[in-house]
C-alpha cells in the first residue's frame, strides 16, 4: 500500500510542467529560435534533453535554473512561463 503525503496529485504536477513547457515553446517560437539554438544559449549541450523537457517526454522537465536562463535568453519575465 502506497501512502501519499503530498498535497498535489501526480496529474496536477504533470499539468503544471506541461503548462510551463507549452509557454517555453510558445515564447521560443515567437523569437524564431530552434530548440538547439536555445539549448546551447542556456548551456545545455543536448538538444534531445531540451526537447524532452519541452515536450514532457520521459518525465523530464525544466528546473528553476533552466527557466531563469531561458527567460533571460528569450527576454521575457520568468513569471510568464507560469501563466
Amino acid at each position: 500500500m502506497e501512502i501519499n503525503f503530498s498535497n498535489s496529485s501526480k496529474e496536477e504536477i504533470f499539468e503544471f510542467h506541461k503548462k510551463i513547457s507549452k509557454n517555453v515553446k510558445y515564447f521560443r517560437n515567437n523569437k524564431k529560435l530552434t530548440q538547439l539554438d536555445l539549448a546551447l544559449d542556456i548551456g545545455i549541450k543536448s538538444v534531445a534533453f531540451f526537447s524532452n523537457c519541452e515536450n514532457n517526454k520521459y518525465d523530464k522537465h525544466f528546473n528553476i535554473e533552466h527557466l531563469y536562463k531561458i527567460s533571460k535568453s528569450l527576454q521575457v519575465n520568468i513569471e510568464d512561463f507560469f501563466q
